[in-house]
């Protein structure tokens, strides 16, 4: 899917960074400052925002990273089988399988509108439209 490339000294927690081809959710940045020789450089702290694993990489404040363009998107619910729910695009009408999240499996019936977001070539069901 799409995406920008911004400065490594421009993240800030809560924004989102692309490390190792996966999305990723930035916790913390650490600068420090620059020595004799060296450049101001940034240790980045990030979480995946599919697979919810920890990432850490330091780099120049100068340097550029990727950085994901998330669309978000409203669709319906068709059917639940388990933990997968099978919903239908309100704008495309295309029908995909989403995973459910757990604080949602509860309230995922058929019917039901929801949010979903495309992250890279992933999908990810977020919450239930209000």
């Amino acid at each position: 899917m799409d995406k920008k490339v911004v400065n490594a000294g421009s993240l800030k927690p809560g924004s989102y960074v692309i490390i190792d081809g996966v999305a990723c959710t930035v916790r913390n940045v650490d600068t420090s400052k620059p020595g004799k020789h060296g450049s101001t450089k940034c240790r980045v702290e990030a979480i995946g925002m599919i697979d919810k694993q920890k990432k850490i990489f330091v780099m120049p404040t100068s340097d550029r990273v990727e950085v994901p363009i998330i669309e978000k998107k409203a669709a319906q619910v068709l059917s639940v089988n388990n933990d997968v729910a099978n919903v239908m695009d309100n704008e495309s009408f295309e029908t995909f399988d989403l995973k459910i999240p757990e604080d949602l499996k509860d309230k995922i019936v058929e019917g039901v509108q929801v949010v979903y977001w495309g992250i890279l070539n992933d999908k990810v069901l977020k919450s239930l439209k209000a």
